[in-house]
């Protein structure tokens, strides 16, 4: 059960694949970045859709620590050192996401950055999540 609103003017052009704005109350369960390495901080892979794979498996995992799934997701934010292997990788992208987050699709933001604490990640996502009352 979710208890979140989707924020969009209805004058505003349709946005795929993330929402303009979320309102949500119940317990805020927050994320710090998670990048895509397994349970043990080992990298199993150097390409970009198989840290984003496991990047948002692990925001599946915390999740549920705190008795929460995709569907609580009301923001998050993408930090990738490459924005052209981000955008070349979009349509794998959608399977992967879905197969951890569903259609979920919160408030979200990509920001390009020169490099990430751990020298082999590419990508870094923070998220918030809102558990109902």
């Amino acid at each position: 059960m979710s208890a979140h609103e989707i924020l969009h003017p209805k004058n505003w052009k349709a946005t795929p694949g993330y929402a303009c704005g979320v309102a949500a109350t119940g317990r805020m369960v927050f994320l710090g970045g998670l990048i895509g390495w397994n349970a043990d901080q080992e990298f199993e892979t150097d390409d970009f859709l198989g840290q984003v794979d496991q990047a948002l498996a692990n925001i599946a995992a915390v999740l549920a620590e705190a008795g929460a799934g995709p569907e609580h997701l009301v923001r998050m934010t993408w930090y990738v050192t490459d924005k052209q292997e981000y955008l070349a990788s979009l349509k794998g992208m959608g399977q992967v996401y879905r197969k951890h987050l569903g259609k979920n699709f919160p408030a979200m933001a990509l920001v390009q950055v020169a490099g990430l604490v751990e020298d082999r990640a590419k990508v870094e996502i923070e998220a918030t999540a809102v558990i109902p009352a």
